[in-house]
């Protein structure tokens, strides 16, 4: 795409040997794969994909700010809000995709703030780059780790922000009435969608994440969305690992139910690419140097936990969530003037409001032999799903 900025040499160079492994495996594969296969490698192919390659992903010289990145509002909100999860089990947490490390460092604070021990803080993260970023932030905490894989049980607090939204998705068709898969090509060295007969495995994820919400008849001829396999299959596992204990998990991140997810007029789904601070809708522009995501659709979560044995304690907006947490409390009054004061208020109207990541984010809190708390449960919109 023209109107985005280069890279350097180097990065073009790790990009163009990413292009040619995909485009091999595609001709290995008879032609086409799926979207879900290009996006796995294009983030994850070890030493080459977005996030397990060495390239600056948050911040002012990567490619997005996410709500732990703005200031320490987020942390310490989110910290208050799930002191009442923590009280009704083992005091650990489980951070998946960390970031910069920034999101534990200020919920370890503000809980140590609390009076709230926190016995053990572990961290999964895919990312190379990111993980160096997190143990040169917290290296020096001794209660933090750093795994390689879920562990097979744990109780305590799972926290997960934006990390469905990075989890390979299918591309569903449809025409004439019927959904095709939307796959990937290659020809004369470029990558091409090119759509497929649907097989009885993709019908299956489709049905899984489209279900019963969706009216077929009502959409346009051509309409293009997302189903979610590896996503559900992600809230499979954690129902496994959190099953066998009293445990709970706060999931953060851009989605929608259902009936908002697959409205007609989002026939062009939900795919975004995010480079430099810039968003657009290419998927193929240099893999591995930029991230690709989808929004998450939260009733398929809400549903597939619910069949896996987990409740859904919660679902709301971000604002929702942060103001039950207490944010509030966390602002100076309205009188203070001061630099840092005014810098506070305008992170907090970024975080809440509607314009901004206050209802575009979602917060679904899933447990297993726990209570949601009556702060919660008065913002609690899962009847919505």
């Amino acid at each position: 795409m023209t109107d985005l900025p280069l890279p350097d040499s180097d990065a073009q160079e790790v990009s163009g040997r990413l292009h040619q492994r995909i485009a091999a495996r595609i001709k290995d594969a008879g032609g086409r794969v799926s979207f879900a296969d290009y996006m796995q490698w294009a983030l994850y192919e070890p030493a080459l994909g977005y996030y397990s390659g060495g390239s600056t992903k948050l911040g002012v010289s990567g490619d997005f700010v996410t709500a732990p990145e703005l200031g320490n509002l987020f942390g310490r909100a989110l910290a208050r809000g799930i002191v009442p999860l923590l009280e009704q089990t083992d005091a650990r947490i489980l951070e998946l995709g960390a970031g910069t490390g920034r999101l534990a460092k200020t919920v370890l604070s503000e809980l140590d703030a609390l009076g709230i021990a926190v016995e053990t803080y572990s961290i999964l993260d895919l990312s190379g780059e990111l993980r160096e970023r997190q143990q040169s932030l917290l290296g020096k905490e001794s209660r933090v780790q750093w795994l390689s894989a879920l562990p097979d049980r744990f109780s305590g607090v799972v926290l997960a922000n934006e990390v469905l939204d990075a989890m390979p998705v299918k591309l569903a068709c449809l025409k004439s009435g019927i959904w095709y898969e939307r796959c990937v090509a290659c020809q004369e060295g470029q990558f091409r969608f090119e759509d497929c007969a649907a097989s009885p495995d993709f019908l299956s994820q489709a049905a899984e994440s489209l279900g019963r919400h969706v009216d077929t008849a009502g959409l346009p001829d051509g309409y293009l969305t997302e189903i979610h396999p590896y996503a559900l299959g992600f809230i499979r596992s954690l129902s496994a690992m959190m099953g066998q204990g009293k445990s709970a998990a706060v999931l953060v991140d851009y989605g929608f139910p259902a009936h908002e997810y697959y409205l007609p007029e989002r026939s062009a789904g939900t795919l975004m690419c995010h480079y430099r601070h810039l968003a657009h809708d290419d998927p193929f522009h240099l893999p591995g140097l930029q991230d690709i995501t989808a929004h998450v659709n939260f009733t398929a979560v809400a549903e597939t936990a619910a069949e896996s044995g987990l409740d859904v304690l919660c679902y709301t907006s971000q604002a929702g969530f942060l103001m039950a947490s207490g944010i509030m409390d966390l602002l100076p009054s309205m009188e203070g003037n001061d630099t840092a004061s005014i810098l506070l208020r305008q992170e907090a109207m970024k975080l809440l409001s509607p314009a901004e990541m206050g209802e575009l984010f979602k917060v679904m809190v899933l447990g297993h032999d726990v209570m949601p708390s009556e702060t919660l449960l008065q913002v609690d919109r899962s009847g919505r799903l």
